[in-house]
């Protein structure tokens, strides 16, 4: 008998294992609570896109509701879904990173400079061109490494960061190219990522599926996405059980330059040239489809799934209304008021969810 109370009250006072400490297995029932709803906020997004889609097919059967119609949406959306998911990321862990749009128009500058420094012919080779690619992806995880640092280790709001970094990276591309968009980019680029396809599948598509497939999976599945939540949800208590919040931080704002500079590889590719003046909003475009898809903007909720779908409104609100011949303006009040709209009933659900 003795023995056996001696054994029961050594139980509690061991150290409890590195697996007990992991924050998804802490709360469980709260971790299941949250999937459900992220689930449900992915399938509300779902059903408002359904119903545009099929308003627009009503209203112009024959020229919206066309696969040609459909595979320019698509096309037309890959780069952002690209720079979109890292967005996620960030969005996730409650920071925000405004300087995406630039870091994509950075990247693309440093990944046609490195090319036409290798050969400037338009038959350059395919060894230049990978070269070229990882030099502009590397640009853009140098700039997100950068951020990560000043948010995680100086403590600097993200806000204020990545506002600097936006103008920063936007002003070095300028200096890199003295204001002129560069255009001279190999055939080989152009011709098969740009406007190629493989299986009938233009390859900006195969690109930005692997990119969601790949983030969908690490956010849902691994520890590096467990964590993330985590420091959303509350950076203290990840602190206190084990996780290293600000090296956390760094990895996650270094994902988002990594995308970002993927997706101005992407749009190098597909423009056949940079775009000094076209990404000013594309940063924008990226938070609207993150907190359209469902993720909070207080962080610890979201996901790469809501995101895809959060970018595909406004890309149909645009295709439907120049169908229909509606001032362009129309489609910015429109996601104007619906990202508004999806900001206050995420409040709401937080309301709800404190007051139980």
């Amino acid at each position: 008998m003795s023995d056996a109370r001696e054994e029961t009250v050594a139980v509690p006072a061991q150290a409890p294992t590195a697996e007990a400490r992991r924050p998804q297995q802490l709360v469980p029932a709260a971790a299941r609570l949250r999937q459900l709803a992220r689930g449900q906020n992915t399938l509300w997004t779902f059903l408002v896109l359904l119903v545009l889609v099929a308003v627009f097919s009503v209203l112009s059967p024959d020229a919206f509701a066309t696969s040609f119609e459909f595979r320019s949406i698509a096309i037309e959306s890959s780069i952002l879904v690209v720079l979109a998911v890292g967005q996620t990321f960030v969005i996730v862990t409650s920071g925000i990173d405004l300087s995406v749009g630039s870091v994509l128009i950075f990247s693309g500058v440093v990944a046609v400079k490195t090319m036409n420094a290798l050969d400037s012919s338009p038959g350059a080779g395919w060894w230049v061109v990978v070269v070229g690619a990882l030099a502009g992806m590397l640009a853009g995880l140098a700039w997100g490494v950068f951020n990560g640092i000043w948010v995680a280790k100086a403590k600097v709001p993200p806000l204020i960061v990545t506002l600097g970094t936006l103008g920063m990276a936007l002003g070095f591309g300028q200096v890199l190219t003295h204001g002129v968009d560069v255009g001279n980019i190999p055939n080989s680029l152009a011709d098969s990522i740009g406007s190629g396809s493989v299986l009938g599948v233009p390859w900006l598509i195969v690109v930005a599926v692997v990119v969601v497939a790949v983030a969908a999976l690490a956010l849902n599945t691994t520890r590096f996405g467990r964590y993330t939540r985590a420091v959303g949800s509350n950076e203290e208590a990840a602190s206190r059980v084990g996780i290293r919040v600000d090296r956390h931080l760094i990895k996650v704002y270094a994902l988002s330059g990594l995308l970002a500079g993927l997706a101005g590889v992407l749009n190098l590719a597909h423009y056949s040239s940079t775009t000094l003046t076209s990404g000013a909003q594309d940063n924008l475009n990226a938070i609207a489809a993150v907190v359209l898809g469902g993720t909070s903007l207080f962080g610890g909720v979201g996901t790469v799934i809501g995101t895809v779908i959060g970018v595909f409104i406004p890309a149909v609100l645009q295709s439907g209304f120049t169908i229909l011949q509606v001032q362009s303006f129309w489609q910015t009040v429109a996601v104007g008021a619906v990202l508004i709209l999806a900001v206050y009933f995420d409040q709401l659900r937080r309301r709800r969810r404190n007051n139980r």
